[in-house]
């Protein structure tokens, strides 16, 4: 892998924060991408985002108020709606009149479904930024349900070597011990994939015995999983045991260059999910912990800017994650349709 594909992919929906982190009238700052953002949720429950900071003298908007209609800045009092439009200067006197939408803070495009908030990034360098024709992830069969249980941790690394160990195949038989989960002993996997919106997805197979030990636990028939990947950074495995369904939706958003979210996002069919959320959250901790050291040793390589080798086949779908931002980065900058470079194979490593 060369050092050009170390760039953040633009101009699509990164996963912003569970819906229930925000209620009405509150705000919330977040660093996405590198960017100041000020999330605002209205009195009707609407949310938006605006960037956090003043344009008069530059103090961040969070610092300020918000009354569930308009945000007040603290330092010289200046207003703005949720969109972002500049409502009021209170230290122009009656006889100054002024274009109010020259101070107009730059505003994000934002959607909210299933108990999660997107937020999209658009190009910070064209003046008009391209259209938001990727549509949000939608867990499908589950409505307007929100997700039964959610968990965010920060990894101290750049965007992509958080996505590429989360699809790693290989890593786990050395990185997840755990009696729930597997043995250390490795086995052959043969898996067939497909090409599918925006990426790839690994069709639907029975969970061998060492490898979805809790799943087993639940009992009510022999799991089979499928698992996708899209653009820019969500993973979906949905996984059926019986007439149930549990369905993780791992959304990653990076922050900066040096630091990206994990979002560990749940939706399930059984009833007593909820009542084991205590144990579900130590569960999560400890698996995503288990990633997050791992980079965490991974950065005292890449230190050294190494060319990283990247192998067949157990290494696929990281090849195919930095083909599909370089395809989806030229359709933008081209002005035309993307097109799926991933070809349907049948990949073999062992695990």
């Amino acid at each position: 892998m060369k050092n050009n594909d170390n760039f953040v992919l633009r101009n699509t929906w990164y996963y912003a924060l569970p819906s229930n982190h925000i209620k009405p009238g509150m705000m919330i700052s977040r660093i996405f991408l590198g960017e100041p953002v000020l999330l605002v949720r209205d009195q009707n429950g609407k949310v938006s985002a605006m960037r956090d900071i003043c344009p008069h003298r530059a103090v961040p908007l969070s610092c300020g108020r918000f009354d569930g209609q308009e945000v007040e800045c603290c330092y010289h009092g200046w207003r703005f709606n949720p969109a972002g439009r500049c409502t009021a200067i209170p230290s122009l006197v009656e006889e100054q009149q002024m274009d109010l939408s020259r101070f107009d803070v730059q505003s994000y495009e934002v959607r909210e479904a299933q108990g999660n908030i997107w937020i999209y990034m658009a190009d910070p360098d064209k003046s008009q930024p391209a259209a938001s024709e990727m549509e949000i992830p939608v867990i499908p069969g589950f409505e307007d349900r929100s997700p039964q249980f959610v968990e965010v941790m920060r990894f101290p690394c750049f965007v992509d070597h958080a996505v590429v160990g989360l699809m790693d195949p290989a890593h786990s038989p050395y990185v997840h011990r755990a009696w729930w989960w597997r043995s250390g002993q490795l086995h052959e996997e043969v898996k067939q994939f497909d090409a599918s919106p925006y990426g790839f997805t690994m069709r639907r197979h029975r969970l061998p015995a060492n490898g979805g030990r809790l799943y087993l636990l639940i009992g009510g028939g022999v799991p089979e999983t499928e698992i996708s990947f899209r653009l820019p950074s969500v993973r979906i495995e949905e996984t059926t045991i019986g007439n149930h369904r549990v369905v993780n939706l791992t959304a990653v958003t990076p922050i900066s260059d040096t630091e990206t979210e994990v979002n560990f996002v749940l939706y399930s069919t059984l009833p007593w999910v909820g009542f084991f959320k205590p144990l579900l959250h130590v569960l999560a901790q400890t698996f995503l912990g288990q990633d997050r050291t791992v980079v965490e040793k991974q950065q005292i390589g890449l230190k050294y800017n190494p060319v990283l080798r990247l192998i067949k086949d157990s290494d696929m779908q990281a090849q195919w994650y930095y083909q599909l931002k370089r395809e989806y980065a030229r359709s933008v900058a081209e002005g035309r349709e993307f097109v799926n470079p991933v070809k349907d194979q049948v990949l073999r490593w062992r695990a």
